[in-house]
């Protein structure tokens, strides 16, 4: 590779007192056979576009001399004692100096030479530059089939679903940011996960989004990935899920909820046959057992959605709030009481009925119809009652 003349090289660096326009941070974990290409394409790139930068290598810990080879090639490095991918880009973005952050894998498989391209992007007001692998192209090699074809698909078509995200390729590792904008929202996730967190968050708190297609070539490296296809993946897919309490808790529960209550109905007045099918009092007692699972499930999503907001994992939701003023610790305490009472009301007519035969031999098939509606009333009166306690610590929590 031909070097930069040192005439290049001086414009390329900010001297003191300059303003950077662009930091450039590389997170690196023994990767000396590539970082200091990687550092040449970039400060050839700042020279060629005037781009006034700095080149930060987030250090992981290298072993082989990574370190010494980003300074003698003028970049900046960062040490970063805590192990991971998403741990190395937070030190590297916090240390970084200039208004715009460019990140990418110091292993030479991403395009660092029209890194001007998400600079020009970030200049027109964007908040976050994602470069997108699939519409810029994906080298033979550089990809593994099942990442490919597979994983990096599936994965960013559930994060749009969840999220309503405009980014077709959530796990490209080249991206730039607006720094003010990204570290508002203080994000938290120390592995691979990093990179879903930013585009998930970026989206939760309205922040424009924008992609541009950028190459990926396969890497120079002398060893094996970090990453880990299965460990990894079911990181991102665990993170994703655990940040939407809606398609985790929310939709399952309605789901579950709804139908139960449907089969309950069609259910009490007696059984019921479809086709060579019949129906009863088992059945019956599944309903009540997807009522009570699927309002725990609702209650869940609404904990977790509540908790997330106080954490400012996520921004405020105004039909929340809209629910909570009419939704008060009085309203689910009168609620649950009545339910209650309720369920214990079927429970005495049940004893009723077991007292007129003398308390001797009953009929399941009539007696669970009035036992069984009896327990779901009186449990679900008890999870209002416990609910509306917990969500009154959270609301005073948030207040």
């Amino acid at each position: 590779m031909e070097l930069l003349s040192q005439t290049e090289f001086s414009n390329s660096i900010p001297t003191s007192g300059e303003k950077i326009e662009l930091s450039v941070v590389m997170p690196c974990l023994n990767e000396s056979a590539t970082v200091g290409i990687c550092i040449q394409k970039i400060l050839e790139a700042m020279a060629r576009h005037q781009i006034r930068g700095e080149v930060i290598v987030a250090d992981n810990g290298s072993t082989d001399g990574s370190q010494q080879i980003a300074l003698d090639r003028g970049a900046r490095v960062v040490p970063i004692e805590t192990r991971g991918y998403g741990s190395a880009l937070r030190g590297g973005i916090a240390a970084a100096r200039g208004r715009f952050v460019l990140m990418g894998d110091a292993d030479d498989s991403y395009d660092f030479t029209h890194l001007n391209e998400f600079v020009d992007k970030l200049r027109e007001g964007y908040d976050l530059v994602m470069g997108n692998r699939f519409q810029g192209g994906i080298l033979p090699g550089a990809m593994p089939p099942l990442h490919r074809y597979l994983g990096n698909p599936v994965l960013s078509a559930i994060g749009r679903l969840l999220f309503k995200s405009p980014v077709g390729d959530f796990h490209c590792g080249l991206r730039a940011f607006r720094k003010e904008a990204i570290e508002k929202l203080g994000l938290r996730t120390l592995g691979m996960e990093f990179a879903s967190e930013m585009i998930v968050k970026a989206t939760a708190f309205d922040l424009r989004i924008t992609e541009i297609p950028t190459t990926l070539s396969p890497d120079g490296r002398d060893r094996a990935s970090h990453l880990r296809t299965w460990r990894d993946g079911w990181r991102h897919l665990r993170f994703l899920l655990l940040y939407s309490p809606r398609w985790l808790f929310l939709y399952p529960g309605v789901i579950l909820f709804v139908a139960g209550a449907v089969v309950a109905s069609l259910l009490l007045p007696g059984p019921r046959r479809i086709g060579t099918v019949g129906f009863d009092v088992h059945t019956l007692l599944f309903a009540a057992m997807a009522m009570l699972i699927g309002f725990q499930s609702i209650v869940f999503a609404t904990f977790t959605k509540v908790f997330a907001i106080s954490e400012g994992l996520l921004p405020e939701d105004p039909r929340l709030s809209r629910l909570f003023r009419y939704i008060t610790l009085e309203v689910g305490l009168a609620v649950g009481i009545i339910l209650i009472l309720a369920g214990t009301g079927a429970w005495a007519l049940g004893l009723g009925y077991w007292g007129a035969r003398h308390f001797g031999p009953l009929d399941p098939e009539k007696t669970l119809r009035i036992v069984i509606p009896g327990l779901v009333g009186f449990t679900l009166g008890f999870q209002i009652i416990l609910s509306s306690f917990f969500l009154s610590v959270l609301g005073m929590a948030r207040r």
